[in-house]
């Protein structure tokens, strides 16, 4: 067991339209990598709620899988989220893409009535009592909302999702596309990224900001 700061990256698949964001992800694991930790990456083994032509936007009738997916940008490092345990990590984060919305939840169909995976409830819940802090950019707070029930969050200034974070039971704070908000009394820091992000750049800005934040949460009892 490395003595280094160890963070569970949870990826929704691959590509931004039906999965995980891929620059979010990336730029995510580079930034827990310059800071000196190491990232496991995890992601829940279901089918993926459907499949996405990026270069259309048109819905395949194609059936893929979440974790398979998601296996592209970990580089086939990857584990089932169904196996995560937080004792063995110091921080849980997940990266944005309409497939936090889609197959980590269905927040994306059903907005505030949506369900979530049971997999990566267990994963917040598990991680909130055990006092992890919880990273969450793009769309991704909207799951961290629905899962806990509280917490101050951001996915930018788009007024209809703020709106519904807050029918979630989390207060809704707005930022600029790199900034982040940091709710030290739950452990939680999110960013917009892509929800306001116009260049690659912020989001690298934002996802650096995010995975520094939550190592200082890591340290606070």
């Amino acid at each position: 067991m490395t003595d280094k700061p160890r963070f569970a990256v949870v990826l929704s698949g691959c590509g931004v339209f039906d999965g995980a964001e891929i620059h979010e992800s990336v730029l995510t694991l580079l930034a827990i990598d310059r800071v000196g930790a190491v990232a496991q990456c995890f992601a829940p083994d279901i089918p993926q709620a459907h499949v996405v032509d990026h270069r259309t936007g048109a819905v395949v009738e194609e059936s893929r899988n979440v974790l398979t997916e998601a296996a592209r940008i970990a580089r086939g490092s990857i584990a089932d989220l169904a196996t995560f345990d937080p004792q063995a990590f110091d921080v849980l984060i997940f990266p944005g893409g309409f497939g936090a919305a889609k197959n980590l939840s269905r927040f994306a169909f059903d907005g505030p009535a949506c369900t979530v995976d049971p997999s990566v409830e267990q994963a917040i819940k598990q991680a909130h009592a055990a006092g992890l802090p919880i990273g969450a950019l793009c769309i991704a707070p909207a799951v961290i909302a629905r899962v806990l029930g509280k917490g101050t969050l951001t996915i930018g200034t788009d007024a209809d999702t703020a709106k519904a974070l807050e029918r979630l039971g989390a207060t809704h704070q707005g930022t600029a596309p790199t900034e982040i908000v940091i709710d030290r009394a739950n452990k939680i820091v999110t960013t917009p990224c892509y929800m306001l992000a116009t260049r690659i750049s912020q989001v690298a800005e934002g996802a650096e900001a995010t995975v520094r934040a939550l190592l200082t949460l890591r340290e606070t009892p």
